[in-house]
């Protein structure tokens, strides 16, 4: 099996390479209005956001700023097939402007977004992630009432493309091969995630200059997010790509993606990763299937049997429908010139098109055990 890859330097508001009803799934983490390392992009984008920040209009700049991700959200609408599943993780901000301390709740403004495009919000996902300081509140210290608790937790929300779900021909194997863990379905679908925690991404020290437009953004969440809400042969969008973090959560699930992204420099750390992806999509597989194992040996201490096994490996399962269960790994990542994609030559595209687009190919085998 194989997955295509590609990430496009430009911007999210236009992903006019993107064709409609093309993408099965989204897990993306935008910049969140009114965070302060956030206003340079966003006054980049709209001068009103500076303009009303200068002005100690918080509202107003909250607004504006929300206004550039609106026009990412259209494209989603636009790019999404009927029945996706659109992820959207995001994180309130807390901020002074104008000597006046509040709370600018990103996430009910995303909500409100996708609602008003026709989205059927489905249940959200809080995930801690812990702030650096062992601080838990802000402001008066001892005495009330002029403390604030700390913001330790962000929200996967997560939103489906029109009223009815995505169908499948009966048995499909790429669906049913890319099952769960009974055990994992019940971590997973929980409404609070515990047991992620946020991380800076790896930058070295010559692309210091990105350690502020990295996000500390977990692979745990792209990558379960994508083994919970697409199967094996779809493809997965993140417009707000970074360093690539859901593209290579993609490769690890046997997923295809693309993603776009404004600053060129992020591909160089994304192609230095590419080597140690193998290794570590098979690190990935190997320690779900380990889970699993210890699953089944506390189950066993505890009593309970298991009525069904697994097709593919020396495991009993809980259901029926994990028996088909297949995880796979990667075994090659090759970056591709525009001749090598099996999609067609690029001569449509102009000189600059082709030079802004970076594709890449994965192979994958059914993951090994030895």
């Amino acid at each position: 099996m194989e997955t295509t890859h590609r990430v496009f330097v430009g911007d999210s508001r236009d992903l006019a390479a993107i064709d409609d009803d093309s993408v099965e799934l989204v897990v993306t983490s935008p910049p969140y209005p009114m965070i302060e390392m956030w206003d340079d992009l966003f006054t980049r984008l709209d001068p009103a956001v500076g303009d009303a920040l200068e002005a100690g209009d918080g509202r107003r700049a909250f607004d504006a700023m929300h206004a550039q991700l609106d026009r990412v959200w259209d494209e989603l609408e636009r790019v999404l097939v009927d029945g996706g599943i659109a992820c959207i993780n995001v994180g309130d901000a807390t901020r002074s402007v104008d000597d006046s301390f509040r709370v600018y709740a990103n996430h009910a403004r995303v909500l409100e977004a996708f609602e008003s495009r026709g989205f059927d919000p489905l249940p959200d996902i809080l995930w801690r992630k812990p702030a650096n300081s062992a601080a838990k509140f802000m402001g008066s210290g001892m005495i009330p009432p002029n403390a604030y608790v700390t913001l330790e937790h962000e929200y996967v929300l997560v939103f489906r493309k029109g009223g009815e779900s995505r169908s499948f021909e009966p048995g499909a194997d790429r669906r049913y091969e890319a099952a769960y863990f009974w055990e994992e379905r019940n971590r997973w679908f929980s409404d609070v995630w515990t047991d992620v925690r946020g991380e800076l991404q790896a930058l070295s020290d010559e692309h210091d200059d990105l350690r502020d437009r990295s996000a500390a953004y977990p692979l745990e969440i792209p990558y379960r997010l994508i083994c919970m809400y697409s199967a094996y042969g779809d493809t997965v969008l993140d417009p707000f790509w970074g360093t690539g973090t859901t593209t290579l959560a993609a490769m690890y699930a046997g997923r295809n993606s693309v993603g776009s992204e404004l600053e060129s420099s992020f591909l160089e750390v994304f192609d230095d990763r590419l080597g140690d992806v193998p290794a570590l999509s098979r690190s990935v597989g190997r320690r779900r299937l380990e889970r699993h194992r210890e699953f089944v040996a506390r189950r066993r201490e505890e009593g309970k049997s298991f009525e069904y096994r697994a097709a593919n490996y020396e495991t009993p399962v809980v259901t029926k429908m994990e028996r088909n269960l297949q995880l796979r790994e990667v075994t090659a990542v090759d970056v591709l010139a525009d001749a090598d994609m099996s999609e067609g030559p690029a001569d449509d595209e102009t000189a600059a098109d082709a030079d802004a687009v970076h594709r890449y190919r994965a192979e994958h085998v059914p993951l090994t055990l030895e």
